[in-house]
């Protein structure tokens, strides 16, 4: 693990982040995870989907 790393625990440490903060990542997380499991329960639109790449011979 690089020294950075530690450094910056160790400022978490002593000045964590707010509320608030805290409140927005969880909410970010909630919406990725509503997304991915939208896609696994109803898949993606045609529209959204990637055709093959056909090399040319």
């Amino acid at each position: 693990m690089n020294p950075r790393w530690f450094m910056r625990m160790a400022k978490w440490a002593r000045h964590p982040p707010s509320a608030k903060r805290v409140k927005l990542v969880f909410a970010v997380v909630a919406i990725c995870a509503a997304l991915v499991i939208y896609e696994m329960l109803f898949g993606t639109p045609d529209w959204m989907q990637m055709e093959p790449l056909r090399l040319r011979p």
